[in-house]
């Protein structure tokens, strides 16, 4: 399978909680709606807890602060995708969720790219 990965980090002006409201109540059923245009198979967010357990991860590691939250998207195939992205409707299915996101989140500052897994364990 294909995995579409979205580091997504909040507008500022935006309260962690109004985000993730957003995110879960408001995005999620707008992407649940464009699944089929795309062809997506899997749609998954991965909210940031709030807890002293970041940094104590991060203090080691010298990183940067988390993201706000992330997305897996999944598609059987590469070749899925790329039929799907030859069609009006899921044109119109990007356009609908990149407007979307631009409401709650902080595009420039967010990554998106796309992965194979491998299974460790």
């Amino acid at each position: 399978m294909l995995k579409f990965v979205y580091c997504v980090r909040r507008r500022p002006e935006i309260t962690p909680e109004a985000f993730r409201k957003y995110w879960l109540e408001n995005h999620g059923p707008l992407v649940r709606k464009c699944a089929g245009a795309m062809r997506a198979k899997r749609y998954v967010q991965s909210h940031t807890l709030d807890t002293p357990l970041n940094a104590a991860a991060q203090q080691p590691r010298g990183t940067q602060p988390p993201y706000d939250g992330l997305t897996e998207v999944w598609w059987d195939s590469v070749e899925d995708l790329v039929q799907a992205l030859n069609t009006p409707e899921c044109h119109e299915a990007n356009r609908l969720l990149a407007e979307d996101e631009a409401r709650f989140c902080d595009l420039p500052n967010c990554s998106v790219f796309f992965t194979e897994e491998h299974t460790i364990f």
